[in-house]
């Protein structure tokens, strides 16, 4: 007998795989199958309506802003101001530490009951016996575990943080998490924002230099009572004005009086040189008659000369006896004039006595001049002597006023520092900070997940492991199932197959 003919060889390639091939296997162990995908269904049921229904989920978000600007605590008088400046990577990523806190998330923990539960736990058997111990490791757990469900996560390129916290049960819980968490978030980032402590330092230091101030002022007047003077440094600037002056009139009553010395000198010199007395009348009494008569006679002999000359020479006799009368004459008369008497007439000289009248005034004015310039240089030597006294005066004012000031400096300072940091702490007890919460947590109504949808899945999801299973278990059975498969394997033809069904029906 011969083979039968293949319309293909076996070794073409793979055959063809047709949807009935795929479904064949899931027929082949339908039991399995159809087992699978009921126990999966029942899971997921289990699952949709035991954890999914119960599942709550609250969230919040918080932004991380630079808004707020608190000047730096420092005792100096112009404190550097924190002005607003870009939030970094690093500061969120600071922030979302922060969020993660183990100490808030024990006090979260305690606030909300987490280590409370009625539940008992295989991991009760390794607590300790002691109930505050055992309490203390129970919320221990119980924080680790928050720290575990709870999701704190940065958005990408924002400043924006999200926090989420899921529980099975009471919808009140996840809110509750939050709730406690954000506040004591907000507490822990102010503490560490501002030092605890700064105001009351600032309001000591403000009374200590409010005393000091006042001991200071104290001091001042009770320097102004027992020293007399108001303002040394307004009298020794007055004084040094007096002085300057008296200074001048002394300068100017030294020049008069070298100037009347002076003066003096020149009007003695002249006092010796000038007459006491003048004459003011002079009177002569000569011959006036002898004079005339001479003089007649003088006149007519000139006259006979003339004549005489007209005719004669000079030498001749008769020109010769008219010249001796004419000398004879003329004699007389000159010893008639000799012979006069003269009364004068005398008075005090003008120039004379102005000039001792002019003495006396000098001399006057010298002692005036002198006298004054010995006043003045006694009232120069005791305004200096004051001005000595203003200055030491002053100075000791002037340390008084100085440290007056500089109490006073550091009062306003710390006054105005503990103004700040009042109104630092008021804007912590408000929650003013640089970050905020964008975003408050709720009370979440409806479950995180609907359980109709994970119902949904849960099918879909047994269908796929159903499927699964069936061909995991077709690839797992070593038997022939059908005559290609043998022909496939053993590489020989078959010459005939019976049908199961065939089978049972022979038997």
């Amino acid at each position: 007998m011969k083979p039968p003919k293949f319309s293909k060889p076996f070794d073409e390639g793979f055959p063809e795989i047709t949807v009935r091939d795929i479904l064949v296997p899931l027929f082949r162990h339908r039991r399995l199958v159809i087992s699978v995908f009921a126990c999966v269904c029942v899971l997921a049921v289990a699952f949709a309506w035991l954890w999914a229904a119960h599942y709550y989920v609250s969230t919040m978000q918080i932004v991380v802003q630079q808004d707020r600007s608190d000047p730096a605590v420092t005792t100096g008088e112009n404190a550097a101001v924190q002005t607003a400046k870009v939030v970094t990577p690093d500061q969120i990523s600071s922030e979302v530490a922060l969020l993660q806190g183990g100490d808030m998330l024990r006090s979260v923990a305690e606030s909300c009951g987490l280590a409370e539960g009625d539940h008992w736990a295989l991991s009760d058997l390794l607590l300790p016996s002691d109930p505050a111990k055992r309490k203390a490791a129970r919320l221990e757990i119980a924080a680790k575990d928050l720290g575990k469900t709870l999701k704190v996560e940065a958005e990408r390129t924002s400043r924006i943080i999200d926090v989420k916290y899921g529980a099975v049960g009471n919808p009140e819980r996840p809110a509750c998490v939050l709730n406690n968490l954000s506040k004591l978030y907000l507490e822990k980032h102010l503490q560490l924002l501002r030092p605890t402590g700064a105001a009351e330092f600032f309001a000591e230091q403000t009374e200590k230099y409010r005393k000091e101030l006042t001991g200071a002022e104290a001091r001042l007047v009770n320097f102004s009572q027992e020293a007399g003077v108001a303002a040394p440094d307004l009298l020794r600037a007055g004084m040094a004005q007096q002085v300057a002056l008296a200074e001048s009139s002394l300068n100017t009553a030294l020049d008069e009086v070298a100037a009347d010395r002076r003066r003096v000198a020149v009007v003695q010199a002249q006092l010796a040189n000038t007459p006491e007395r003048t004459s003011t009348q002079l009177h002569s009494n000569a011959a006036s008659e002898l004079l005339q008569n001479l003089q007649v006679t003088l006149l007519a002999a000139q006259t006979k000369r003339t004549q005489l000359l007209l005719k004669y020479e000079p030498t001749y006799p008769l020109v010769k006896e008219v010249d001796q009368e004419i000398a004879e004459t003329q004699a007389a008369i000159a010893k008639a004039e000799r012979m006069k008497y003269v009364n004068e007439t005398t008075d005090l000289d003008p120039t004379h006595e102005l000039l001792r009248q002019d003495l006396a005034k000098t001399r006057a004015d010298l002692a005036s001049q002198e006298a004054t310039a010995s006043a003045l240089a006694g009232n120069i030597r005791k305004m200096r002597a004051q001005m000595v006294d203003l200055d030491a005066k002053a100075v000791q004012q002037a340390a008084l006023i100085r440290d007056a000031k500089a109490d006073e400096s550091d009062y306003l300072l710390y006054l105005g520092k503990r103004e700040q940091e009042r109104a630092s702490d008021a804007l912590n007890h408000k929650s003013i900070g640089d970050v905020a919460l964008a975003v408050p947590p709720v009370v979440p109504v409806l479950p995180a997940f609907n359980p109709m949808i994970v119902l949904l899945i849960g099918v879909m999801f047994a269908a796929v492991v159903a499927v699964a299973a069936g061909a995991l278990a077709e690839f797992l059975d070593p038997s022939f199932r059908t005559p290609t498969e043998v022909a496939e394997v053993l590489n020989i033809p078959v010459l005939a197959s019976v049908p199961r069904q065939g089978t049972s029906a022979l038997n």
